[in-house]
């Protein structure tokens, strides 16, 4: 069985989805029987196959969603026709995925269709990616949540295998750090005790600019030395966060990084006194399970995937309760015994999303698509 897999709409590695294909790539079993072939851009002959060797055949598109899109509408399956895939693996399938399928295909959703067609996707492209989505074959879903979701927007239930992410075990587990006033995390330099939020500044319901009042109304009711750091690249939501935290009163206590190196990641979360994480869109959560997997407390939103993913390991708040949430913030930093409990079952909990378990899953997926 010769397997397609589809590296278009995973920005060459610097997104979730990047990430997601990165690990998925490494991880993929190997057997006898089954071959792998990455197709996509070529300035991502090398991108994906760094811990391990795997073939990659270019196609020449341009470098922008728009065209990639047509290209999976019009040429996609005379591709898979012509390198004899048996299956093709579409890992960015919530953006750009084939109208119709000659050769069967897996689509991986690691979104929430019904909020991406309201508020990222034009007209045209929302239209290509539903009539794909109700045609493909089979559908990995990243959670139950998602598949929940799919079902609503009317795709077949019976099509949809939950197979959810793992985390790196080998970056993400307790990294006891000095006493040190400061993480150094080149070209950063971030003062502790801080509360950490890692997530894209791409809209509002990612939470940003509540979390900024919330944190200020515990800055001022508490007068406590901590700082909030907003790790995560700048989208077009960014202005709104900036102007919020212009307005604060804890203003020289927060602080924005912009893109920050994924390796660096399981560092910045050790030395944080905790993760809040506020987004009300999440169909994955994947930081949430990598902050517990560090030993770090979180406290996140009563909502999306996040009380699936966190189960009863996070203390949980309303996104849209200001109040709720900066008390939400300081219990996590004060209760003590609570802190303890959350950690130790953090971490225990975390350790059940593994790589190995994602991959094997996906390819019986794959063998059965392929039948």
């Amino acid at each position: 069985m010769k397997v397609g897999i589809d590296t278009f709409g995973c920005e060459h590695a610097r997104s979730g989805l990047g990430s997601y294909l990165l690990a998925l790539a490494a991880h993929l079993p190997d057997p006898e029987d089954v071959s792998y072939e990455l197709f996509g851009a070529e300035m991502d002959r090398y991108t994906y196959c760094a811990e391990r060797e795997i073939g990659f055949a270019p196609a020449v598109v341009r470098d922008n969603s728009s065209a990639q899109r047509i290209w999976h509408a019009l040429c996609a399956n005379r591709f898979a026709s012509r390198r004899s895939y048996d299956v093709v693996l579409y890992t960015s399938a919530a953006h750009m995925l084939p109208y119709s399928f000659s050769t069967p295909g897996v689509a991986v959703i690691n979104d929430v269709m019904s909020s991406l067609f309201k508020t990222s996707l034009n007209i045209f492209a929302a239209h290509l990616i539903r009539r794909g989505l109700q045609k493909v074959p089979h559908i990995i879903a990243a959670s139950q949540f998602i598949r929940n979701d799919l079902e609503s927007i009317g795709i077949d239930p019976h099509k949809i295998d939950v197979i959810y992410n793992g985390i790196d075990h080998d970056h993400f587990y307790p990294h006891p750090l000095s006493d040190n006033d400061t993480v150094t995390i080149k070209p950063f330099a971030i003062k502790r005790p801080y509360l950490i939020y890692a997530s894209r500044i791409n809209g509002a319901s990612k939470k940003h600019v509540e979390l900024v009042k919330a944190f200020t109304l515990f800055k001022e009711k508490t007068h406590l030395p901590h700082r909030l750091v907003l790790a995560g690249s700048e989208g077009p939501y960014a202005a709104e966060v900036r102007k919020a935290v212009s307005k604060s009163s804890a203003v020289s206590d927060i602080f924005l990084t912009g893109y920050f190196p994924a390796e660096s990641f399981p560092e910045l979360y050790s030395g944080a006194d905790a993760c809040i994480f506020p987004s009300v869109s999440e169909g994955v959560g994947l930081p949430v399970l990598e902050a517990m997997a560090t030993g770090i407390p979180v406290a996140c939103a009563r909502s999306g995937v996040l009380p699936e993913i966190a189960g009863d390991n996070a203390l949980y708040f309303d996104a849209d309760n200001i109040e709720e949430m900066a008390d939400a913030i300081e219990k996590i930093i004060a209760d003590k015994d609570m802190r303890e409990k959350l950690i130790s079952s953090g971490v225990d909990w975390a350790k059940r999303y593994q790589w190995n378990t994602t991959a094997e899953m996906t390819l019986a997926v794959l063998r059965t698509a392929a039948q």
